[in-house]
């Protein structure tokens, strides 16, 4: 009873499929346009039915806190360090290439 050509594990069981970021989101957006249903990707996929469902849980989930976070405008009290650091290293490498006369012209 192998399924066209898969092996199986002593239990039964297909072997774990791991699949990319990319191809998890590309799963998600077939199932949320409506281009496949949830078993039909996850046929095309080689997974189980419950990993296309665990996809669009995260997914939801990832969308709604980012978007809860999400405000717009510039975030109070955050302030942009690197222009900060960016002076800091130009104070310094002015000091290093000084000519050694040039403190008394300041």
């Amino acid at each position: 009873m192998e399924e066209e050509g898969r092996s199986r594990d002593r239990v039964g069981r297909r072997p774990k499929r791991f699949l990319t970021p990319m191809q998890k989101y590309e799963i998600y957006l077939q199932v949320i346009r409506g281009e496949v249903t949830m078993a039909e990707a996850a046929a095309a996929a080689g997974v189980d039915r419950t990993t296309v469902v665990r996809i669009r849980q995260v997914a939801k989930d990832g969308a709604l806190s980012a978007l809860a976070e999400s405000r717009p405008g510039i975030k109070a009290g955050t302030r942009d360090v690197e222009p900060d650091a960016v002076k800091a290293e130009i104070a310094r490498l002015s000091e290093t290439v000084r000519l050694p006369g040039s403190q008394a012209q300041k």
